[in-house]
């Protein structure tokens, strides 16, 4: 019996880069901070809710790199100002990647309560059937 690798199979063609996606993919999704749900809504949309207490809007930065949605969070150093008897609130920075389909766009983003929410929805491609003309070598 053949072992089946997913991406060797001999009709799968060009699917390569899929396995690295989920290699790279594994790799970022094993730092723990901050915690997050994904869910999926009635109207069939997708909502990320990250918690990031003590972050505000001007902490975060969300960007769409090349189908991958990339959420930073860095926040100042509160410096000499500010004494702590007891620091247990996390502040650390963090960096969460998560890689989208083709087709998912990312419909917007909210913060709320120290919660990070943000809205995808997959558009589906319209099919495309084309006919490929035979040539003579």
């Amino acid at each position: 019996m053949t072992k089946f690798v997913f991406p060797s199979h001999p009709l799968l063609l060009g699917f390569e880069p899929l396995e690295r996606l989920v290699e790279r993919t594994a790799r970022a999704g094993a730092d723990g901070y901050p915690p997050f749900n994904i869910e999926v809504t009635e109207c069939g949309e997708y909502r990320i809710t990250l918690a990031v207490a003590g972050f505000g809007e001007k902490d975060i930065a969300i960007t769409l790199e090349d189908r991958q949605l990339v959420i930073r969070g860095q926040q100042d150093d509160p410096g000499a100002e500010r004494v702590f008897l007891h620091r247990g609130i996390a502040t650390r920075q963090f960096r969460r990647v998560f890689a989208l389909a083709e087709g998912v766009e990312v419909l917007g983003a909210g913060l709320e309560n120290g919660l990070l929410t943000l809205t995808l929805q997959r558009q589906e491609p319209d099919p495309v059937v084309r006919s490929i003309p035979i040539t003579r070598r």
